[in-house]
């Protein structure tokens, strides 16, 4: 029998103490209240522009994600775990990344299988011998966090090389501070109205040597981009210039932005384009996105790109159940944290009881992301899981499978009235002169009864992530 989901508000039928504020407020709520706000909300973010397109769509209509006006509500305790945690696991990512590109010392020491580096995909040899400024290597990271338990939470996905999402949370705190200001009256919320300016100080601080003020572009694909509404915004948010790779040219291997009083000189790309597609001398030559000469100043320090390119190597699926012994190796720490149980399918008994047991498990791509390319076992038909059979024995190496969690569960608002949703959480990590994390994070729902997908791109919403100071 599969394991119930914990419940965040009552899992015993009793409403847990985080939430013991909000369920008498709540109580004296009419229906008709909840349904008209939730109506606003919507109202506001169309009105804002908060959309985002869908890869493959070919209508080129943007969406508007769904959001839940019941929010999810964390103890201090249950996030100073969940910080401490996620901080951890960024500063020993983080020296993994410094540590391939270098003297490669945890694939000697037999702890990280060779070819999971050699024959990546995503390692970039040409970051080979390099070190960025200040050494950092990521950023920003949004690291995926599950529940499954009263004090138990589990790493589900790093995102590293450029992780979304951190505008959502930034507009649902708007938007429920407007629709619900009694709420914040009667809470002690922890605020993230903050992390633009935390963002743009991290970044500075990686700026090239003896830059005394350094200029911080954001650099975009372009409107048509799903996230470009996040990037538009960010750039507002935190004061700088949101550009395309024609705004930007290399002169002596040096980055200069083009604007109506000339060329002005950047040091900090926050770069939102995919390592092939930012230098066409170094990465793909068809690439119309990024900058002549880009890497070439990169690699002779006149630059600093955020995050780094090859970040990649170090969220790549086949590397995260590494993760782990790379906290012990690096640090000489046990994981606050757990990974989710992980199989590789390239393993010959691995793949067996994947094989055996495709109907009880998550099987997912590799390289793949935002819920594509995945088969949910519990979910799917039989015709579904014959054809993806066929796809792992045609190439194992490409999949990992974990066990279906029990995803815990938020009150979420909902045709029916209020019902259960599966949730999970990225809290959004900041690399700078110190490791931080703003309180909070993206809460990512499943809205539909009994999915455990939430991503954005297959129908999952959002809910405003409240952790309480005291």
């Amino acid at each position: 029998m599969a394991k119930a989901a914990f419940d965040e508000m009552s899992p015993d039928g009793a409403i847990r103490e985080p939430y013991q504020t909000y369920d008498a407020w709540l109580k004296h709520q009419p229906a008709d209240v909840l349904a008209r706000r939730h109506r606003q909300a919507d109202m506001l973010f169309r009105r804002i522009g908060i959309t985002f397109a869908v890869y493959g769509d070919t209508s080129g209509k943007e969406r508007l994600i769904p959001f839940d006006i019941i929010p999810r509500i964390l103890s201090k305790n249950e996030w100073k775990t969940v910080s401490n945690g996620v901080c951890q696991r960024v500063k020993a990512l983080n020296a993994f990344i410094a540590d391939v590109y270098h003297g490669q010392e945890i694939v000697r020491a037999g702890k990280v299988p060779e070819r999971l580096v050699s024959q990546n995909e995503q390692y970039r040899k040409e970051m080979a011998g390099f070190t960025p400024p200040k050494g950092i290597y990521v950023h920003i990271a949004g690291v995926d966090i599950v529940r499954t338990g009263e004090n138990s939470f589990s790493v589900l996905e790093d995102n590293l090389r450029t992780p979304s999402g951190v505008s959502y949370m930034l507009e649902n705190r708007e938007i429920m501070m407007r629709l619900f200001p009694d709420l914040f009256d009667i809470h002690a919320v922890a605020p993230v109205n903050h992390y633009p300016n935390q963002l743009v100080q991290n970044l500075r601080f990686s700026a090239p040597a003896h830059v005394e003020n350094p200029t911080v572009v954001v650099l975009t694909p372009g409107q048509y981009n799903s996230a470009y509404f996040e990037h538009a915004f960010l750039a507002d948010e935190m004061g700088v210039d949101l550009v395309q790779g024609q705004d930007l040219f290399v002169e002596d291997d040096t980055v200069y932005m083009r604007t109506v009083e000339g060329p002005k000189r950047v040091d900090v790309i926050y770069r939102r384009i995919d390592d092939d597609f930012l230098d066409p001398r170094v990465f793909r030559k068809d690439s119309m996105l990024g900058v002549p000469g880009l890497f070439q100043a990169y690699r002779k320090g006149r630059v600093t790109l955020a995050n780094a390119v090859g970040t990649g190597i170090a969220d790549d699926k086949a590397i995260y159940d590494y993760v782990p012994e790379m906290i012990r190796f690096y640090l000489g720490e046990e994981p606050i944290l757990a990974n989710v149980p992980t199989y590789h399918l390239n393993r010959d008994d691995d793949r067996k009881y994947v094989l055996d047991h495709l109907g009880e498990l998550v099987v997912k791509e590799v390289h793949g992301s935002g819920g594509y390319g995945m088969l949910v076992g519990p979910k799917a038909s039989r015709e579904e899981i014959s054809a993806y059979r066929q796809r792992i024995l045609k190439d194992p190496g490409m999949f990992i499978a974990q066990p279906t969690l029990a995803l815990s569960t938020c009150p979420t608002f909902v045709e029916q009235g209020i019902a259960p949703r599966h949730v999970d959480l990225r809290p959004f990590v900041l690399y700078g002169e110190d490791i931080t994390v703003v309180p909070g994070g993206l809460t990512r729902v499943a809205m539909r009864e009994g999915s455990l997908v939430v991503n954005s791109s297959q129908g999952g919403g959002t809910k405003d992530t409240w952790v309480l100071e005291r």
